[in-house]
């Protein structure tokens, strides 16, 4: 399934959000890494913990 920008921006935020209160990295990371992009990186390796869940429309 392709991902909207929307939603990858989405995901990303969600996920940088849950690694600055404290979640631990499913990567391996450097030291005082910006959150952000330790998010983007979970994402691009395809290890992001979150899914979209589309609805249909009728």
């Amino acid at each position: 399934m392709e991902l909207t920008r929307f939603e990858k921006a989405r995901l990303i935020g969600a996920r940088a959000l849950q690694l600055a209160s404290g979640a631990p990295p499913l990567i391996e990371v450097e030291s005082k890494m910006n959150p952000i992009k330790i998010a983007y990186m979970e994402f691009e390796k395809g290890v992001i913990p979150l899914v979209v869940v589309r609805e249909k429309n009728q």
